[in-house]
């Protein structure tokens, strides 16, 4: 598959079959991650936590439908696999860049992974509600000043990547020649 049709078949896949991924499609898709550019060279200053224990997934999960106030959601989706990109502070407290170079990292992944038919969705609530709970973060051992930006959940899935129509004009754009 070519980038472009990559980009043009990339979309959320919020249900999984709970499937174990081959570890051929993790390393490819970790390959992926490893891939991405970061501000200045910085690769210290970013972590994958790859999550599989079904019962920390499970808390994960809880955890966000309580943040959220919402008992029933399932924000990683039945998902067998997360992929929590962290980061550290380039500044004072985690910004722009740290959010940036972990969200480049988790787009790499989900290209991969449509590469790879292998369902992806990006995961950011979950994520920030993980960031509040000092308790939970604490299970996942990540070195120390590092924070949870956001993430990626994968898994197999009955999905299918098609092609989809893009607008081109859905992002207003302006020209200034």
């Amino acid at each position: 598959m070519d980038t472009l049709k990559a980009i043009r078949n990339r979309r959320s896949v919020r249900s999984y079959t709970g499937e174990k991924l081959a570890e051929n499609d993790l390393q490819t898709i970790l390959m992926a991650a490893n891939a991405a550019p970061v501000g200045m060279g910085r690769y210290e200053n970013v972590h994958l936590t790859v999550i599989e224990n079904p019962e920390l997934l499970g808390a994960i999960d809880r955890n966000a439908a309580q943040v959220f106030g919402r008992p029933d959601m399932k924000p990683l989706y039945g998902a067998p696999l997360f992929i929590l990109v962290s980061a550290r502070p380039t500044m004072d407290a985690i910004g722009n860049a740290d959010y940036s170079n972990a969200a480049i990292v988790v787009h790499n992944m989900a290209l991969a992974a449509v590469e790879l038919g292998v369902g992806s969705c990006y995961i950011w609530g979950a994520t920030m509600a993980l960031a509040g709970n000092p308790e939970l973060v604490a299970q996942l051992g990540l070195p120390d000043g590092l924070s949870p930006c956001c993430g990626i959940v994968l898994g197999a899935t009955a999905e299918k990547y098609t092609d989809r129509e893009i607008p081109e004009d859905r992002i207003a754009t302006v020209f200034v020649k």
